[in-house]
């Protein structure tokens, strides 16, 4: 009985409890993706590269998923910048940000594999700012409409979480900031270093730092920045405060 017991224990040479414990992390080379990459983690954590595991080739992903089985997929494979190209690049704009989060969503509940997806605050309006994950969204350029076709996808598959993140490079790269433009800017540090306290929740979160103008947050690490509007650069219509509520995020993290 002890033998057979073993037996039901190991699988592919591998004893289960060590799947427990793996994530297979898309889009690790990505600017996040480095930096997550270096944090010390319980967890054994895999970076595929695109020739091992390709988003847009469901066969690529189900092959590799089977062969790691992981509990955790973290997706952060998409296309965010330049924001141009999302209305210059359609079809890249939906096969990364749309279509590839559909296919791992679905290889991902084929699996029971519990998928954590990246998204924006940009899917919020925009308008008044400080929204909670119960607030209305209504994306207003095509970067945001992408990540949120992609989060419909995710959303479908209940044993998932959705992340709507709004980072930025650590140090501030710009040497101008917007006075005017209302966020919640947090360092790809500080998020990489909390993730691994948020995969076992499920549905959605705000994650970010402290609601202030990217003029103010940027000030605090380059007091020689200049103060711009973004009214004046982006048009008096552009949605000027997607800041939102991470309170939700700060008593997890806590």
């Amino acid at each position: 009985k002890k033998k057979v017991l073993q037996k039901k224990k190991m699988v592919n040479g591998f004893h289960m409890s060590l799947y427990k414990n793996r994530i297979v992390v898309i889009g690790g080379t990505g600017r996040f993706g480095k930096i997550l990459s270096k944090i010390k983690t319980k967890y054994q954590t895999f970076y595929p590269k695109k020739k091992e595991l390709n988003i847009l080739n469901q066969k690529s992903i189900k092959r590799y998923l089977s062969i790691k089985k992981p509990k955790y997929l973290i997706l952060l494979a998409g296309l965010s910048r330049p924001m141009k190209i999302h209305e210059k690049n359609l079809n890249k704009s939906i096969d990364l940000n749309i279509i590839g989060p559909a296919n791992i969503t679905k290889v991902c509940s084929d699996l029971k594999i519990k998928l954590i997806f990246f998204s924006t605050s940009y899917v919020y309006p925009g308008m008044k700012g400080n929204y909670n994950e119960e607030s209305p969204i209504l994306p207003k350029n095509n970067y945001s409409w992408s990540k949120l076709g992609g989060e419909s996808s995710v959303q479908m598959y209940k044993n998932s979480l959705i992340l709507r993140v709004c980072m930025t490079e650590k140090p501030f790269v710009h040497k101008e900031a917007f006075g005017d433009f209302i966020t919640n800017f947090i360092f790809h540090e500080e998020i990489a270093k909390n993730l691994f306290k948020l995969i076992n929740k499920k549905g959605l979160i705000n994650v970010g730092g402290k609601i202030q103008s990217v003029y103010k947050f940027a000030k605090k690490y380059n007091p020689k920045i200049k103060k711009i509007s973004a009214k004046k650069y982006l048009g008096k219509n552009y949605p000027l405060n997607p800041s939102m509520n991470i309170n939700k995020y700060r008593k997890i993290i806590k």
